[in-house]
Formats: C-alpha cells, sequence, structure tokens
C-alpha cells in the first residue's frame, strides 16, 4: 500500500504544505524529534566527559530516536490496519515528512527581494533556509545560498523520504526523518559535536547514499543537461552526498555554486562547483524552482509508476 499513499502523500503536501495555523497550534512533527535531541545532547553531551564515552552516548541518541521513529510508525500501521479509511489514515500522517510546498514557499521570498534590489530583506528570508553566516552576502551570495539549499533540501526534504516510505513505508519515513533532524542539529564538525554527533552524521550519510544519486539524476533530467557537470563535481562537496544535487543543479542551470563559505566568523575554503556564472540573480532563482518544480513532478510520475506495477 506504500505506493499509492506515497502518491496522495505528494499531491496533499504540494497542495497544502503544513499550515501555519496548524503549525502556530501543534508544531510540526519533526518538532518533537528535535527535542527529543535537544534534551540528549544536553544530558549527555557534556564538555568535560571523555569522547568516547560521548560518541557512545550519541549512538544512544540514534537509537532512541528510531525507537520513538520506527515505534511511532508501526502504531499507525497498526491503527490504519484496522480502519475502514487505513489509506487516508497513512496519507495524514505520511504528507508531513514530505516539503515540496515549504520548500518553495522558503525560496520564493529570496528571490522576490533580490528583485526589489532589497538585499537586506533578501539576506533575512536566506537566513530560514541556510546554515552559514548570512550577514555580510552580497546579493549573488545570497541567490547562490538559496540556490543551492533548493538543490540539497530537494533530497533532504523530499526525494530521501519519499525513497524511505516507497522501501520501508511510514516507519522507514519518520526513521529517515529522525535522523535527517539530528544531523541538522548534532552532526557537525565542531569540537562541541564532532563526538556526539558523530552517530547521526554517519547514519545520514548512508541513508542518503542513493536519494542523494538519485535527485541527481533527477534533476539533469528535469533541466535537460547537467550530465558532466554532476559527474566531475558531485565528489568535490564534503559531504558525500549533497554534491550529487548541488552539482546536478549548477550544470543544469550552466551557473557555478558553492565555494568559501562563512560558519560562525570562520570562512570554509570550500571549492566551486560548477563552471558557469558565479553571479546568481533573482531570475536564476525562479529558474532553479521551476526546475525544482519538474522534478518533484517526475517524483510523482515514479511514485505512480511503482504503485501501478505493483
Amino acid at each position: 500500500m506504500a505506493e499509492p499513499v506515497a502518491l496522495a502523500a505528494l499531491a496533499l503536501e504540494a497542495a497544502a504544505g503544513w499550515p501555519a495555523w496548524l503549525y502556530a497550534r501543534i508544531g510540526h512533527p519533526v518538532g518533537a524529534f528535535a527535542r527529543l535531541i535537544a534534551t540528549c545532547e544536553r544530558r549527555w553531551n557534556r564538555p568535560e566527559a571523555p569522547e568516547q564515552r560521548r560518541r557512545l552516548l550519541g549512538v544512544v541518541t540514534v537509537l532512541l530516536l528510531l525507537l520513538v521513529a520506527i515505534g511511532a510508525g508501526l502504531a499507525i500501521n497498526a491503527v490504519a490496519a484496522h480502519s475502514s479509511f487505513g489509506w487516508l489514515v497513512l496519507v495524514v500522517a505520511a504528507f508531513p515528512g514530505l516539503a515540496q510546498h515549504s520548500l518553495y514557499v522558503h525560496v520564493r521570498p529570496v528571490a522576490a527581494a533580490l528583485a526589489r534590489g532589497d538585499v537586506a530583506t533578501a539576506r533575512t528570508a536566506v537566513g530560514y533556509i541556510v546554515g552559514r553566516d548570512t550577514a555580510g552576502l552580497d546579493a549573488p551570495s545570497v541567490g547562490r545560498a538559496a540556490i543551492e539549499s533548493l538543490a540539497e533540501s530537494f533530497c533532504d526534504g523530499i526525494v530521501a523520504p519519499l525513497f524511505w516510505l516507497l522501501v520501508a513505508g511510514l516507519p522507514g519515513l519518520w526513521a529517515y526523518k529522525a535522523i535527517n533532524s539530528a544531523d541538522s542539529l548534532i552532526g557537525h564538525r565542531e569540537p562541541r559535536w564532532r563526538a556526539f554527533g558523530w552517530a547521526a552524521a554517519r547514519t545520514d550519510d548512508l541513508l542518503n547514499l542513493l536519494p542523494a544519486r538519485l535527485s541527481g539524476v533527477l534533476l539533469c533530467l528535469a533541466g535537460g543537461r547537467g550530465w558532466r557537470t554532476l559527474w566531475r563535481d558531485a565528489g568535490k562537496h564534503a559531504s558525500p552526498n549533497a554534491g550529487w544535487p548541488e552539482a546536478a543543479m549548477a550544470g543544469a542551470l550552466r551557473l557555478r555554486l558553492a565555494g568559501p563559505i562563512s560558519y560562525d566568523g570562520v570562512v570554509a575554503d570550500k571549492p566551486w562547483i560548477g563552471d558557469g556564472r558565479g553571479e546568481a540573480t533573482a531570475h536564476d532563482i525562479h529558474r532553479a524552482l521551476a526546475l525544482y518544480v519538474r522534478a518533484c513532478g517526475l517524483l510523482w510520475i515514479l511514485a505512480g509508476g511503482i504503485a501501478w506495477l505493483r
């Protein structure tokens, strides 16, 4: 039943997203993972503790997250199995794990602000979707940041959760979302998180291994080009996975992405990905969004095709 549920969940999320009024009242399911991660990090990631102990407790945190996520998915499956509207229960439980709509509506304001020449507002808008320092970004850097985030989040927010929904049903979807949340919050290389977040980062790398490559292929297919940049530059990214959608996006749009980036005041001298223009404009963000929509459409076809074949 996962395949028709996946297609229906994609359609529901694309149409409505996660409404602001609902978020204001109950938050988002991912928020529960974030609170659990924060509690574990606060109690177990003490700087005075030996590194080996912190790494072990990071593994325990990952296992606890998986237990909660998979347990919740199995419980909902059990409820759905005994309901006359079981498929609808599964769709409602699955669609918050996808982010087609929300990603689009978070990137679009960056383009709108840049089009008005309002770089300050564009910096604020892009700050909601990237982890880098944004205060000193000029207009082209803001444009690149928005496009890079769109490419990476196409994998993290849509392709990967859909992949695990198709492979392992609702438990697979929410297990992925739990691990991806942990990677975002604690899977960093800074001294504070390096040991404690090691398990989260490595597990996230493993779960994204196939979805990231699929994301790159879908973006190239949707753009009708970008293959050369994909194969050449995907490995330039520090992440074993994020470079795939980012290189595909750079090649399809004929832009140059990545490059030196500042985090917490420290400049990371990252290599450039792509060999096109380095000055991304509001128009380029709109082009990226159009490419993103087409790639999401290919995912719909893929989910529908799998349902039909089964």
